[in-house]
């Protein structure tokens, strides 16, 4: 019996470096490096493989829902687009794939870097007995292979008549020059509800793969998660170019068998590829993008640390299991008609003024926010009135606003108006308020989420809840309940602590669970 050293002795280094290749996805890219970029240096990274193994597992059939979201020019197009399926077909040489990016240009690139790769030298010499590239369908946009795979490439929007695939790519979804037209990409995303997600040649066992960076709060990435169905979850693979240790999508893989299981930076600001990207080129970077375009493109959250127009550190965290005493309660609507996937928010947030010292004080008390048609949208607005006995319910005249003032301004005491000016500006003036320290929230998932909005905009998919606050906010300033001015010097100052307010604020015992449900 022949000395198992002695065999692995007789096999060559070739064969070693083959057989590596062929089990791991990140020894493959090693390898074939200098077939796909010639004369360039290879820098490697955790976050290279950490993508790799997620990549496998999709092959293996333990991930069938995969988001990966990273800053540009981190190799996500040609480990995904080019390297991924190239590998897959070493072990599943019938896997039919789909790619999709925002210019076919782009696809075309990667289709035509991966086919030359399959007729490299290298890869013919090691697995060229696996398969072979078709004559009949060997084009720059699609190829087939003797197994009966192929890889086809298109734009986003472009027809699917008749294609489809075991794994669809979706790479780099939206432009980001064209991301904040809301036109433009709720097209993208209903390209993706109506056209993409019947492409699956088997529904049951097909996978989807988005890799992307953040542009947009209501890009492809936030309107999947936030659609997302319990018994068909996503993996959700976020790698922020800056380690930040409260990012509001710590990274986390739940592959048990996954290299990484956390992000290993433990220093904030500690950066994901210091050999590609330094402190100097970074920072370059951020200044050519801006503040908004980094937060999401670089950082993976589309909005600033912090919040843009309003902050949300502003905000004052209410904790007491007692309400203040309201003395004014004012709802402030935000309606729309649809309740498709890609229409807009009907959204209501309902707030309560209190008396402290010679100030008057505003707090968030209960949110509503839902795509609903409008004779669900009519109930709800009754059901809310109902439920919290506002002494005002503040409605847009605009559209299924004016249709709900029409029906309901006999039965509940609506004010009615016409803002004066565009969302960004109304944010702008209601800023000071909360800037001021007299606006208050419960400790509440949900009011965090409307604190999240807040600070997204105008880069998010909340402007239907950020109208409803300032309005509301604005409303209040202009009543007798007027949050004080610069002008009334004569007035105490906010409280410099917190906890200084608890004791001095006449509070009622928590009867509505809506606030803390």
């Amino acid at each position: 019996m022949m000395d198992p050293l002695a065999l692995v002795n007789e096999v060559s280094p070739e064969e070693i470096n083959k057989l590596l290749a062929e089990r791991h996805m990140h020894e493959f890219i090693h390898q074939c490096w200098p077939t796909i970029e010639p004369g360039r240096k290879f820098h490697d990274n955790w976050h290279i493989q950490s993508i790799c193994e997620h990549l496998e597992a999709v092959i293996k059939g333990d991930l069938r829902r995969l988001i990966i979201n990273i800053p540009p020019r981190h190799m996500k197009s040609l480990t995904c687009d080019v390297a991924f399926p190239t590998w897959a077909w070493i072990h599943k040489p019938e896997l039919q794939f789909l790619f999709a990016s925002y210019a076919g240009a782009l696809s075309t690139r990667d289709s035509v870097k991966c086919r030359r790769l399959i007729n490299s030298p290298w890869y013919q010499k090691n697995w060229g007995d696996k398969f072979q590239l078709t004559g009949d369908q060997n084009q720059k946009q699609r190829f087939e292979n003797t197994k009966n795979g192929h890889r086809i490439s298109t734009s986003v929007g472009g027809a699917l008549t008749g294609e489809g695939g075991d794994i669809i790519v979706i790479d780099d979804p939206h432009n980001v020059k064209e991301a904040e037209s809301e036109n433009i990409r709720l097209s993208t995303l209903e390209w993706w509800d109506t056209a993409v997600q019947s492409r699956l040649n088997d529904p049951t066992t097909g996978a989807f793969v988005v890799i992307m960076q953040r542009v947009h709060q209501a890009d492809l990435t936030g309107h999947i998660l936030a659609n997302q169905q319990a018994e068909d979850p996503w993996t959700h693979l976020c790698v922020p170019a800056e380690y930040e240790e409260n990012h509001p999508t710590p990274f986390f893989t739940a592959l048990p068998t996954a290299t990484d299981q956390i992000d290993p930076r433990i220093t904030e600001g500690e950066l994901l590829w210091p050999q590609r990207f330094t402190e100097k080129a970074l920072a370059t970077l951020k200044t050519a993008l801006g503040t908004y375009a980094s937060a999401g493109q670089l950082q993976q959250r589309p909005s600033p640390k912090g919040g843009g127009i309003i902050k949300s550190d502003w905000w004052r965290k209410w904790e007491p299991d007692a309400i203040p005493e309201f003395i004014y309660v004012l709802q402030s609507w935000d309606t729309a008609f649809s309740q498709r996937s890609t229409a807009s928010y009907s959204a209501c947030t309902t707030w309560g003024v209190f008396n402290y010292g010679s100030r008057y004080h505003i707090m968030l008390i209960h949110r509503f926010r839902d795509r609903i048609a409008y004779p669900e949208l009519r109930r709800t607005v009754r059901e809310l009135y109902d439920e919290w006995g506002p002494d005002a319910v503040l409605i847009e005249k605009k559209a299924s606003g004016q249709s709900i003032i029409q029906e309901l301004q006999q039965a509940i005491p609506i004010l009615a108006y016409s803002p004066d000016r565009d969302k960004v500006s109304r944010a702008h003036a209601a800023s000071p308020l909360l800037e001021g320290g007299i606006v208050w929230h419960p400790d509440r998932k949900w009011a965090y989420e409307v604190i999240e909005h807040c600070a997204m905009f105008p880069a998010g998919d909340g402007a239907d809840i950020v109208d409803t606050v300032t309005q509301a906010l604005l409303r209040l300033r202009k009543m007798w309940y007027a949050v004080p001015t610069e002008d009334d010097t004569e007035l105490e100052p906010p409280p410099e602590r917190e906890d200084d307010i608890y004791n001095e604020v006449n509070v009622i015992p928590m009867k509505r669970k809506a606030i803390y449900g």
